[in-house]
């Protein structure tokens, strides 16, 4: 990240910047991607495939499957009111920092599949 804001840019792109990490160290990075966005005046080209995480960071979303642009608009709205059902699944899948609240929503998906 310090070698992507060095030269001071006005976009960077950042491909699955937290996918690998823990719940909680997820926070603290996107936490700080929104501080340097105030501070800088940088804007992000976020991609990922957790939408909670795009939700918190980003102003607007769009949404690609197999190719195609199939969902796009305000961030909230995209994720609060999905109209495709790969952005649905996508919602869906994201995680939930709250160990009991995951849980339910992992056997509530559980359960849907059956």
């Amino acid at each position: 990240m310090a070698r992507a804001l060095a030269p001071r840019p006005r976009l960077i792109v950042a491909d699955e910047a937290v996918s690998a990490l823990d719940v909680s160290t997820q926070a603290q990075i996107v936490n700080l991607f929104a501080d340097l966005q105030q501070e800088m005046g940088v804007a992000y080209l976020f991609i990922a495939h957790d939408l909670g995480v795009v939700r918190h960071l980003s102003n607007r979303t769009a949404v690609l499957y197999q190719g195609d642009l199939v969902e796009w608009g305000d961030a909230r709205e995209v994720h609060d009111h999905a109209e495709h059902a790969y952005t649905r699944r996508l919602v869906a899948a994201a995680p939930v920092p709250d160990p009991a609240r995951q849980r339910v929503k992992r056997e509530a998906r559980r359960a849907a599949r059956r």
